[in-house]
């Protein structure tokens, strides 16, 4: 079974929510630990909590679509997309939910051959990384509603996508393209590193450089900060905001029974 087709039969289990979490004020409360309750059955959780979710419908795809277009033309960009604009052949995206409106979402791409978005500029730089037998995905399509969400929401929906691509696909680079003006914040906050010059995106009509991420510095960051974040400010980076490592395990733990259950 090809890897988009078991993403398209797990699809109905992950349309549930993958994960809440209570909404940045509930955490200022009680600051000592991420509440991070993962749920699998229940469907109805509370109105103060913050939800991950699978854009597995077309409703939540045009949801995804829509913040995405929105946040790009207050910034003037072009949303990727619409006639003839090129598409990773496999990808997912992940939409952040308070009370049933969306306020976050991020699209992962898989490399199953056929390319990536970035494969349009970089195509040279990250053949040099498939040489060596590297597995490499994409973070595209950030969006987030800065008046409502926070630095849990934004750390959730990287966590979420990263346990996708290193725990159950198996990825070991992450590479993402980004405006020259954030590429201070991917570097402080997540870690990535410099890996492509800068060019002209005509995806989004502006600039953009190539940005690198290993899984394995990924790996080691949230098992020493994850689901701490009392320790944001002495370490400075967004892993602390993170799911705790047992927490991490558990959530990938039901995507992987979950995608198996739908196998069978």
């Amino acid at each position: 079974m090809g890897l988009m087709e078991r993403i398209r039969r797990s699809g109905t289990h992950w349309s549930k929510t993958i994960v809440s979490f209570r909404s940045p004020h509930a955490l200022r409360r009680a600051p000592e630990r991420l509440s991070d309750r993962l749920i699998t059955r229940i469907e109805r959780t509370p109105e103060d909590e913050f939800k991950i979710r699978l854009a597995s419908s077309d409703e939540r795809a045009q949801q995804a679509s829509f913040l995405v277009r929105k946040r790009y033309a207050e910034v003037g960009y072009v949303a990727a997309g619409g006639a003839g604009a090129r598409r990773c052949p496999a990808e997912i995206t992940l939409l952040s939910y308070l009370n049933e409106q969306v306020v976050g979402t991020l699209t992962v791409g898989m490399d199953v051959g056929q390319g990536l978005y970035a494969d349009e500029l970089y195509q040279a730089e990250i053949d040099r990384l498939r040489a060596e037998g590297r597995k490499v995905a994409e973070f595209t399509k950030l969006a987030v509603d800065t008046k409502r969400a926070s630095k849990q929401v934004l750390a959730s929906l990287f966590h979420i996508a990263y346990i996708h691509l290193r725990r159950i696909w198996r990825y070991t680079d992450m590479v993402i393209e980004v405006n020259p003006d954030h590429v201070e914040f991917y570097k402080k906050m997540l870690g990535f590193v410099d890996f492509g010059p800068q060019r002209h995106c005509a995806r989004v009509n502006a600039p953009a450089v190539l940005l690198w991420l290993q899984a394995d510095q990924v790996d080691g960051w949230i098992d020493a900060y994850g689901g701490r974040p009392e320790l944001a400010k002495q370490v400075r980076l967004l892993y602390p905001y993170f799911f705790s490592p047992n927490k991490d395990r558990e959530i990938a733990r039901q995507l992987i029974q979950s995608e198996r259950a739908q196998a069978e």
